[in-house]
């Protein structure tokens, strides 16, 4: 299926590209071949670049790649480098002139050297061998072969091993298993802003009058303007593809009868959630799919 697929993007590329056809193999309108792509693809996924790694995607992967979630997104740049936090990328050559690009983090440096191409019309494909920079053995090197493809001019990629990165295919697939994700991660944001508001309601003796009191200071200690409870984007309101809302029920402030109810809604409904969760003023739980819409106390309870 795989040389099936390239087959066809090499034929689709070269209807487009008959003049950057009559090159070398390698040749493309920038000068910079295959090695050199997949050496700033590799430095692009090590540093989390999502804009610089999207310039590597064939334009119908580009357009998905863009409508897909910021946590989506670097899932699909970890699987290049099988690293979980961004890292510094550097860039050497071993003794032979081929490429070697090391993505360095607090924890582990991993090592991706990269073979020599095997080129066919305008399809590249190039083994990699990727090791922590500690195995001097190469024991425990994971070899895998990536796929680029010539298109108007330039090489964009084309598979990981065996994915054939057809990312308007796979989006759906993916987007249903990181709604899981933020579906919890929402439910820990409420519970998360629920335990500020109450350590702000015992520090200041009423409630905030919005998130953004429950914020990080710009400048000098916290206070009852910027609490410091919340990191920016709670303070804001948002949080992992969720909107967070916060309502003050009644019209005191002042105390502990003082109430309030917190929602949890996802921001682009089917992508990056399809339950909204309800905080209800007693600290109940609620959930349901509202299309979008902000759930009530009479969702059913969240187990």
């Amino acid at each position: 299926m795989l040389f099936a697929a390239a087959s066809a993007f090499s034929q689709e590329s070269s209807s487009k590209t008959s003049e950057s056809s009559a090159r070398a193999p390698s040749e493309t309108t920038s000068g910079v071949g295959p090695s050199a792509t997949l050496k700033a693809v590799l430095s692009a996924a090590c540093s989390q670049n999502q804009a610089e790694f999207g310039r590597f995607l064939t334009a119908r992967s580009k357009e998905a790649f863009s409508r897909m979630t910021p946590q989506a997104r670097i899932a699909l740049m970890k699987r290049f480098v099988l690293l979980n936090e961004a890292g510094k990328a550097t860039a050497s050559a071993n003794p032979a002139g081929r490429p070697i690009v090391r993505c360095q983090t607090p924890d582990v440096t991993t090592e991706m050297q990269i073979g020599g191409a095997d080129l066919r019309d305008n399809v590249a494909f190039l083994p990699m061998e990727l090791r922590d920079a500690t195995d001097t053995t190469g024991s425990d090197a994971h070899q895998i072969t990536l796929g680029l493809v010539r298109e108007d001019g330039e090489w964009r990629l084309l598979s990981l091993g065996l994915l054939l990165l057809d990312l308007p295919a796979l989006e759906v697939e993916w987007d249903a298993a990181e709604m899981e994700t933020t579906e919890r991660n929402a439910v820990e944001a409420l519970n998360q802003v629920g335990k500020a508001i109450e350590t702000y309601r015992s520090k200041y003796s009423r409630l905030p009058e919005s998130l953004a009191n429950l914020g990080q200071p710009l400048h000098g200690a916290a206070n009852g303007e910027a609490a410091g409870l919340l990191d920016s984007d709670l303070a804001n309101g948002i949080k992992n593809g969720y909107a967070i809302r916060y309502v003050i029920v009644g019209a005191s402030t002042v105390g502990a009868p003082a109430k309030y109810e917190l929602a949890a809604t996802p921001q682009q409904y089917g992508r990056t959630g399809r339950r909204s969760f309800f905080r209800d003023s007693n600290g109940g739980l609620h959930a349901a799919d509202r299309r979008g819409a902000v759930g009530s106390e009479a969702d059913p309870k969240l187990e």
